[in-house]
């Protein structure tokens, strides 16, 4: 999947700053993003959030913990 590069930033942006905070479940991840673009963003907030956290992980960038009842995700830890 292609997206723009003006979309892939503002999302990353908005991923990285609310991971900066701590911990986030996927739901908790997509509610941060979406209360910060809702208005702002053109386009499906979860849609391009998923496709933007997916190539994080994939760069290691961020990664998902697995918990005892749902993964979380957080900035990978140099």
């Amino acid at each position: 999947v292609n997206i723009s590069r003006s979309k892939y930033d503002s999302m990353k942006r908005e991923i990285l700053d609310a991971l900066g905070k701590g911990e986030l479940t996927h739901d908790e991840l997509t509610d941060a993003v979406e209360e910060r673009l809702n208005g702002v963003f053109d386009g499906s907030i979860p849609w391009y959030m998923e496709c933007t956290k997916l190539d994080l992980e994939a760069r290691g960038t961020i990664e998902r913990v697995e918990g005892p009842r749902h993964a979380r995700y957080r900035v990978r830890r140099a």
